[in-house]
């Protein structure tokens, strides 16, 4: 098959197109043609290496995959070759009480796909049987590509451990990010005001068409400052954080009394300084967010098939062009998911 894949870590130079072993799915695992994978930050955080993290190299990267049932297990009852199908990228052992519990993304030896094992960065990808999810009809391959991830992040961080309600006042920071984007919308379908922030005047007209009721485009403006004045000096709820280092003390001074802080990245540098006169003082609750179980995942499915939620596509790149589509993400050109049609 032909995919792309990395042999050292390095910046997008070393991605390449070529000739790699077609996948060998074991007794429990399916073979997934793709059709589309789109990207997210974990590719690039995998290509340029981390600290005390393992990847299997050469590596196939690729977590958002959408593409058709090539062959399935003599046991599978419920798909078979030639069904459309989007993939749960996240990865439990199955049997912990994490998983059997529906906390699969608990689970101690949890992995992504694309990340831990190869993805969908080519034209077969092999996947547990138990991880197909039938795509939404109306939904091109691109589209059902670009929200698994993102979407079951935000679901987990806003509904999940926020318990965001129509009383809330949401802070989403770099409403332009996948995760981002796809917290608008969910903070708005559960009655929320929204507050996101934007690089440019672009990006916050996108951001408001998506439902976000103020923007605070961040390049030019103070999001602090421009927070206290929207709220009337009180502060927000809720802050959906994943920037890290250049954001957080600020993030956390945004949030009101009784406020909620949920986090699931940090692109812009890990350690960070709190101090803790806000959090006792406010008594304020910090969450650490990661992926989403399996049932969050399907009832995000379901918004989708209900139209209740709509995926944001910035762009698609063939293939062939990952390592230009990795640069578009890294140089925050986008607006929504990126993603490569296979």
């Amino acid at each position: 098959m032909k995919a792309v894949r990395f042999h050292s870590h390095g910046g997008p130079e070393v991605l390449k197109y070529e000739d790699a072993p077609d996948p060998s799915p074991s007794a429990d695992e399916a073979l997934v043609r793709v059709k589309a994978c789109a990207l997210n930050h974990l590719d690039i955080w995998a290509r340029n290496g981390l600290p005390n993290v393992i990847i299997p190299l050469p590596h196939i990267s690729g977590s958002d995959i959408a593409g058709v049932v090539e062959r399935v297990p003599a046991e599978e009852k419920e798909f078979a070759a030639g069904d459309e199908v989007i993939v749960n990228p996240g990865i439990g052992c199955g049997r912990c009480d994490r998983c059997l519990s529906g906390k699969d993304d608990q689970c101690r030896d949890y992995t992504i796909i694309g990340y831990g094992v190869d993805g969908g960065y080519a034209e077969l990808v092999k996947v547990r049987r138990t991880h197909l999810i039938r795509k939404p009809e109306q939904m091109s391959f691109e589209e059902a590509a670009s929200f698994p991830l993102v979407f079951e992040t935000a679901y987990h961080m806003l509904v999940t451990k926020a318990r965001v309600t129509p009383r809330d006042t949401v802070l989403i920071l770099g409403a332009n990010s996948g995760v981002g984007s796809a917290a608008v919308e969910v903070a708005k379908l559960f009655g929320a005001k929204v507050i996101a922030t934007a690089g440019d005047q672009e990006k916050a007209e996108r951001a408001r068409a998506l439902g976000a009721d103020e923007v605070i485009e961040h390049y030019s403006q103070d999001v602090l400052t421009e927070t206290r004045r929207i709220t009337g000096k009180r502060g927000v709820d809720v802050v959906i954080e994943h920037v890290g280092r250049s954001t957080w003390q600020g993030s956390v001074k945004a949030l009101a009394k009784g406020g909620r802080l949920v986090t699931c990245g940090a692109t812009t540098g890990a350690e960070v300084t709190t101090d803790l006169r806000f959090v006792y003082n406010k008594e304020l609750t910090i969450y650490g967010s990661f992926m989403a179980g399996m049932g969050e995942l399907l009832e995000v499915v379901d918004l989708f098939k209900a139209g209740r939620l709509k995926t944001v596509v910035d762009s698609v790149y063939p293939l062939v062009e990952a390592s230009a589509a990795q640069s578009r993400m890294e140089s925050s050109r986008h607006f929504g998911k990126i993603v490569l049609k296979v």
